[in-house]
């Protein structure tokens, strides 16, 4: 157990150096474009490993990625226009709120699987989406801004990049959550589960405390990425914050690097948000999900266990 700890330590200081060394150079670039098209990848490096404790680590598919996006987005609408919080404070009441969407949304679901499951992910979506256009206080239909200062003075940053190095503690933290809970006993129990759930009952694993507890991580982690996005994007409405493009992502990135590690997520959160980055620059945002699309099925023809399962399958052979 203490070198399991000492182990988790030391890869989170790793994680934080790594970091520090990240937003050192993104700096010394010198152009704000870095901190708006990081800040996109970071979103869904959070989002992605987010996704993987549920869908990759337990082996329940979650449709509902953008629903517990947009609960911590709109936990940060809420009270920007009740009484303005700090933006960490926002993350922690985001992840608050979506965690525990999460845990309900779990223990009513949770008895369900496969296909049934993710069904019920995607109804959760869309009512919730139903019951944010119709209410008025966060914009509802129209939509809600929120207007941000021009930079922090405390830190004497430029607001894109305080928003910016938010998001990368954010991807510090569930990096460094993912990796734990994969080498903990928790993360032994998710295993079980996604190999054999019925052989897990009979073994006396207790699926359902398990599963709660992967929904509730899964959507506290959802609703954390979610929390900064209105002061990043300025002008709240339902259709983005709902957007398809989060479910594929959050799905689709973790399948082409790897679910089954904490390192699948990351590599293909890098590789595929880089990807449409670039090509939202050079060619249109409209083809993003076009790339997603004919990488994802790629992958599923070539290398259905991802990147990293290729990897190590090319090693196994050498």
């Amino acid at each position: 157990m203490s070198r399991t700890i000492r182990s988790g330590s030391s890869f989170v200081l790793m994680c934080a150096v790594v970091a520090v060394l990240v937003f050192a150079g993104a700096r010394m670039v010198g152009n704000d474009y870095v901190f708006f098209a990081g800040y996109t990848v970071l979103q869904f490096i959070v989002l992605a490993t987010a996704w993987n404790i549920l869908g990759g680590y337990t082996g329940y598919v979650n449709f509902g990625t953008a629903a517990f996006f947009a609960l911590g987005a709109y936990a940060t609408v809420f009270f920007h226009k009740l009484y303005p919080l700090p933006i960490p404070v926002l993350v922690a009441v985001g992840a608050a709120v979506s965690g525990l969407i999460g845990l309900g949304m779990g223990y009513l679901t949770l008895r369900l699987r496969g296909a049934f499951f993710a069904i019920a992910t995607l109804a959760l979506a869309v009512v919730l989406q139903t019951l944010v256009v119709n209410w008025n206080y966060v914009g509802g239909s129209r939509g809600a801004y929120v207007i941000r200062p021009a930079e922090v003075s405390e830190l004497s940053l430029p607001y894109i990049q305080y928003l910016f190095l938010i998001m990368l503690v954010l991807a510090v933290m569930a990096i460094s959550t993912a990796r734990i809970i994969e080498r903990s006993k928790l993360g032994y129990g998710f295993a079980t589960i996604r190999d054999d759930e019925l052989a897990a009952e009979a073994s006396g694993v207790p699926t359902l405390k398990l599963k709660l507890i992967a929904t509730t991580l899964s959507g506290a982690l959802m609703g954390m990425a979610g929390a900064p996005f209105p002061y990043y994007i300025g002008y709240l409405q339902p259709s983005s914050a709902f957007a398809l493009e989060y479910a594929v992502n959050s799905i689709a990135m973790p399948m082409i690097g790897g679910t089954t590690s904490w390192v699948g997520p990351l590599v293909g959160a890098l590789l595929l948000g880089t990807l449409q980055q670039v090509t939202t620059v050079t060619i249109s945002s409209a083809v993003n999900l076009l790339i997603v699309g004919m990488l994802l099925v790629g992958f599923v023809i070539i290398a259905p266990n991802g990147l990293i399962g290729l990897w190590q399958r090319l090693l196994s052979k050498r």
